[in-house]
């Protein structure tokens, strides 16, 4: 399920995200809701239980109003999700220590992301093809350009690298988030979905092997199971995502080294 930010009216969705108090005066009696109360109760249900059961009526139930009751704050579910999204950003950290370096710095803001996408998953449907333009969306985006500022590289340098750590981060999340909603739809684990399949492949497939041996000899090492009671497949997808961070920063230290000898 894709959701596409930005398909409100902007006139009436962005005053909304950047919380312009509105000049209009509104008739009847003195309103009993805000804008967060209703904000704070979709989040909690699309944190219980996905964006799927997200409604303006689910929203309604969990305050205690009916779901017309909530349109005179928040036009409709379009602008709802907008503000969901952007709301759930400002748990973030706008900043960080540098008593590392600007790499360990990149490294907190990277695992700090990844573990908000995994605790609010639902913000993964929320498509990156049209961003919110919300306050909360450019101050993470602030957060780790501002990290990676200090390493002196130009703007043209770097506009690419924040695009591809940012990229990088959601992705990997994804993998997993999504490794978590398959054992919860079909009631099978990741790990017996893998023996059963595995097993199966061995007899169907007994050349596997000597067809694809290049892919035998990329899991032939470094597979060692997890410590805690992680389940193997996420515990590899993290494992992969620490390496490609380093691999991506690595990048980042070598343009920095050709940017300074270019000058």
């Amino acid at each position: 399920m894709v959701v596409f930010a930005g398909q409100g009216d902007p006139q009436r969705s962005l005053p909304l995200l950047w919380r312009v108090p509105s000049t209009a005066s509104r008739p009847g009696p003195k309103q009993g809701l805000t804008v967060d109360e209703i904000v704070d109760a979709a989040i909690a249900v699309a944190d219980a239980s996905g964006m799927a059961a997200l409604s303006m009526r689910a929203v309604g139930d969990r305050l205690g109003r009916t779901a017309m009751a909530l349109y005179t704050y928040v036009p409709n579910k379009s602008d709802l999700v907008d503000l969901m999204y952007d709301r759930t950003l400002a748990e973030l950290p706008t900043s960080y220590a540098f008593d590392g370096g600007w790499r360990t710095a990149v490294t907190s803001w990277a695992s700090d992301l990844w573990e908000f996408y995994l605790r609010h998953s639902w913000v993964l449907q929320v498509s990156q093809a049209r961003p919110v333009l919300g306050p909360n969306e450019f101050s993470t985006l602030e957060t780790v350009a501002g990290i990676l500022r200090s390493t002196g590289l130009s703007a043209t340098r770097l506009r690419p690298v924040v695009s591809a750590l940012t990229h990088f981060v959601r992705g990997s999340a994804q993998v997993v988030a999504e490794a978590r909603e398959a054992a919860t739809a079909t009631g099978m684990t990741d790990d017996t979905w893998w023996y059963a399949r595995s097993a199966v492949l061995e007899e169907i497939a007994p050349d596997f092997a000597a067809r694809f041996p290049t892919l035998v000899w990329l899991e032939s090492d470094g597979n060692s199971p997890p410590e805690d009671d992680t389940p193997y497949f996420e515990h590899k997808v993290r494992t992969t995502f620490t390496a490609g961070l380093d691999v991506l920063l690595d990048g980042v230290e070598a343009a920095i080294a050709a940017e300074a000898a270019s000058s």
